[in-house]
């Protein structure tokens, strides 16, 4: 009788160390990192085609998000990079339940919006990606998200190959936003800009933080812009965002 008793509370503290291994390798997302690597290039081009294939790894990796929410025991780090993964891989999912797909606009009705509808599961309830982002991560007051997080699309900031973790994510969220500022996404110069939607969109966001638009910009481009420089706007491409 005292070998099973044995056998139980073995096994019993057996599974609930692997709970609590499983709960704190969340902050790792080291799932995310694997297919992140495996099918994310460098200029955030994704092989959705062969990720396809290998969906279930993806679908795991989703299950930990959902069953591990954030904490108030959590670091603002560890909550911020939560999000920004949880909306990449819940967004690259949505991509993945309707491939083929040449836009993530061609997902849902002309009612709804990909971006408002609600299917990615945190604790037992859904939420649409506009939850994620503008519900969860812009209340944190860090408009570097902005870069770090992922629509799918060819004039959204490039999806990194590499998972955000708090541990580096003030060197992350920097490196992100100083590529997207320079990168062709936008056009620079001391008296005129040409600049992605996303800083027409989110004005608000750069200038409740930064005073202007300009002034957030400065803190990462090249060049320094005049602050009365003239600014227009790009068009916006949604084209998938694939290899």
């Amino acid at each position: 009788m005292k070998t099973i008793y044995t056998f139980f509370f073995g096994l019993f503290f057996s599974v609930l160390g692997m709970g609590t291994a499983l709960s704190q390798n969340i902050h790792q997302h080291q799932q995310w990192q694997d297919l992140l690597q495996t099918y994310v290039n460098t200029n955030g081009d994704v092989d959705y085609k062969n990720l396809k294939k290998n969906e279930r790894k993806l679908d795991t990796y989703l299950d930990l998000i959902s069953k591990n929410p954030p904490q108030d025991s959590w670091t603002k780090n560890q909550k911020k990079a939560y999000l920004i993964n949880a909306y990449n891989a819940f967004t690259v999912k949505l991509i993945l339940d309707h491939y083929p797909v040449e836009s993530i606009k061609d997902i849902g009705g002309f009612f709804s919006s990909p971006f408002t509808t609600e299917f990615a599961k945190i604790d037992g309830k859904l939420y649409s990606l506009d939850d994620i982002e503008k519900g969860m991560l812009l209340k944190m007051g860090d408009p570097r998200v902005h870069f770090a997080v992922n629509c799918a699309s060819e004039s959204c900031p490039k999806l990194l190959n590499e998972a955000y973790v708090a541990s580096k994510l003030d060197k992350q969220l920097d490196a992100s936003s100083k590529t997207f500022v320079n990168s062709n996404k936008n056009k620079l110069s001391k008296t005129k800009v040409e600049l992605s939607k996303i800083f027409k969109w989110y004005a608000s966001d750069f200038e409740s933080e930064y005073g202007t638009v300009i002034r957030f910009i400065n803190m990462y481009a090249n060049e320094t812009i005049n602050e009365e420089a003239y600014i227009d706007y790009l068009s916006y491409s949604w084209e998938l965002n694939e290899m």
